[in-house]
């Protein structure tokens, strides 16, 4: 795939998904010494990029295709953007979600027309229940990232930071992303670099669900133990996509990794300095920028703040945290 599959994807998504602004913070850049950029994509349709994936693989559908529905898995941006999408194309959607996954995703996904079925996510196989369900009904599968019509859909991400930074003159030196089974960094990478040649571009992880970055270390996909735990539930993915590895293995620079605590930072940061509500997966860029995980002095750099679908409990007890 290349640029202009995601160009193609973004005429699709014209009307369906926001165009989400850039965002400038006067605190967030004097901590950077810099100017930062913010992507917010917790402000898309249904909270979190994964919208524009799911539109453009199901607007995409043959018409025999669409009539028996689809089956995807996700631990609940993916679900509700599926869902979404159904709802706009007129297609039944069906994903298997997390027992676990917050309730706000969970409601969401039902209240958007989902099929949920639930799974344990630490003892079950959601890819193999959700390619059972598929064979069973006829259905059409919708990988939350490893699809080349997924991979284009998240890449307009990339080409609206790229071509907005380039309008306000505010091309960025670096390019923040977070990053789980890699679609959102793999399509964005493709698209900066085409408009952006010069960019350097780093995915970030949950350091305990670091399998892109052993797997850039390494240059072949690797797994992660089954063990793993974040606070980070829309980036526990265990090993990087077939397709999305080798696209981010060419074109990132770096994998960086962040804790649950600087991640809990940078979601109090968020709310307080930027009036922005932020999920841990969506906070994880924001969070290397704030914990300095590479310089960010005399730069510009831009972060992707992914998505804001927390659950209110959890984002409370976040905030009354001490810093």
């Amino acid at each position: 795939m290349n640029v202009a599959d995601i160009e193609a994807a973004a005429t699709r998504l014209s009307g369906v998904s926001v165009r989400t602004p850039l965002l400038q913070n006067h605190e967030l850049d004097q901590i950077a010494g810099g100017k930062v950029l913010i992507k917010p994509e917790c402000l898309q349709v249904t909270g979190s990029f994964k919208i524009r994936g799911a539109y453009n693989r199901l607007s995409q559908l043959s018409a025999d295709d669409a009539a028996r529905g689809v089956v995807a898995w996700s631990s609940g941006n993916h679900a509700q953007g599926v869902a979404a999408a159904g709802a706009m194309l007129g297609i039944e959607t069906t994903i298997v979600m997390p027992e676990d996954a917050p309730q706000a995703k969970l409601l969401n996904t039902r209240r958007l027309g989902g099929e949920v079925i639930s799974y344990d996510r630490y003892t079950g196989d959601r890819e193999a229940i959700a390619r059972e369900i598929a064979v069973q009904r006829g259905a059409a599968l919708v990988p939350s990232y490893d699809h080349e019509h997924v991979i284009a859909g998240q890449g307009t991400v990339g080409l609206e930071l790229a071509e907005d930074s380039r309008y306000l003159d505010l091309p960025p030196d670096q390019v923040l992303i977070p990053c789980g089974g890699g679609g959102l960094s793999s399509g964005s990478a493709l698209a900066l670099k085409d408009r952006l040649p010069g960019v350097s571009i780093y995915a970030v992880e949950p350091v305990a669900f670091d399998d892109t970055r052993r797997s850039f270390r390494d240059g072949e996909r690797r797994r992660i133990e089954d063990s793993a735990r974040s606070i980070c539930d829309a980036l526990q993915t265990t090993m990087p996509g077939e397709l999305t590895f080798p696209i981010n293995r060419d074109l990132l620079n770096q994998v960086l990794t962040v804790s649950d605590d600087e991640v809990r930072a940078a979601i109090r940061f968020a709310f307080r300095n930027l009036k922005l509500v932020v999920e841990p997966g969506g906070a994880v860029a924001l969070a290397a920028v704030l914990s300095g995980k590479l310089p960010t002095a005399g730069r510009t750099t831009a972060i992707v703040v992914s998505g804001g679908n927390i659950d209110v409990d959890l984002f409370a007890a976040i905030q009354t945290e001490p810093n």
